[in-house]
């Protein structure tokens, strides 16, 4: 399909006031799932991010790697325990966890937005104390007996403290922060951190305008799989009292809640399999996803 200038053009004119709406502005990208593992859907992506840069907007993309954190672990023959669906990160799995989100997936987003004309830093939480986390236990009932236990899963963490002096340093200077969900233990050593966690952590010390987390679904959805394009925090917290909201979509609004009681103006749960997912939501009317608001 040709599009005529024209319509080019009307498009521009049209994108004005939301480039001045987040002119300057700080919005965080968590960028995960299926689309990462493609490597045209992450080009797009990462061109997408060099616009947003270009248009004075102040993009910080954390990303995931659970299926390829996956596919190293089967390939080293290094087996994963599970508890309640969560890896349990041992030893032995937090370095190929490190080394895969710090090293190979964290470069080639770096290397695509740099294709893109942009200028990407990869870092981690650990670099200049950015992310200090605490151990995360959790506690499942046990389907034979209905009884609840703790359950340990080793070098998994969560955030405590969220340093943004390095992140203050690069932002605004048309460099793109491209952070891994690693952090620093604060009694020393690593922790792996879920990178939606990461990424409401980091937005709420920013303060950021917006956070946007790229997942499989649309969004969130009613008891009739229709998207839910606004909820406040009340409105989600009693979806998940009555079961609307479920299983994995639970911990995305929990982190969604904290990032706005945080100081984020507004958090967007949308899908990105769709193209050029992050630009509808921002610079069009059309939006794309669920947008939580304080």
């Amino acid at each position: 399909m040709t599009i005529s200038p024209h319509d080019i053009a009307r498009v521009l004119s049209e994108a004005l006031p939301h480039m001045q709406r987040y002119d300057e502005e700080t919005v965080v990208v968590k960028y995960g799932g299926h689309a990462m593992g493609e490597e045209e859907m992450a080009r797009s992506f990462a061109r997408d991010i060099v616009l947003m840069e270009q248009t004075a907007i102040n993009p910080v993309v954390v990303h995931g790697g659970g299926p390829q954190i996956g596919e190293m672990l089967k390939r080293l023959g290094i087996k994963s325990e599970f508890a309640g669906g969560l890896r349990i990160t041992d030893a032995a799995t937090i370095e190929i966890v490190e080394m895969v989100l710090a090293g190979s997936i964290n470069k080639q987003l770096v290397g695509f937005i740099n294709a893109a004309g942009g200028k990407a830093v990869g870092l981690t939480g650990k670099d200049g104390n950015m992310v200090l986390a605490k151990k995360l236990n959790r506690t499942f009932v046990d389907a034979g007996s209905s009884i609840e236990r703790v359950v340990d899963l080793g070098f998994v963490g969560e955030p405590e403290k969220v340093d943004t002096t390095v992140l203050a340093q690069i932002l605004g200077r048309e460099l793109i922060p491209v952070l891994a969900p690693v952090a620093a233990s604060t009694q020393g050593g690593t922790y792996n951190v879920n990178a939606d966690t990461f990424a409401g952590a980091i937005a709420g010390a920013l303060k950021a305008k917006r956070l946007l987390l790229l997942t499989d679904v649309p969004g969130v959805l009613d008891k009739s799989n229709k998207l839910i394009k606004q909820l406040s925090p009340d409105d989600a917290r009693g979806l998940i009292a009555d079961g609307t909201i479920s299983g994995g979509m639970i911990p995305k609004v929990e982190t969604c809640i904290y990032a706005l009681e945080a100081g984020v103006e507004g958090v967007v749960i949308l899908d990105g399999k769709v193209p050029h997912a992050v630009l509808l939501e921002l610079l069009t009317d059309h939006g794309a996803g669920t947008l939580m608001m304080r």
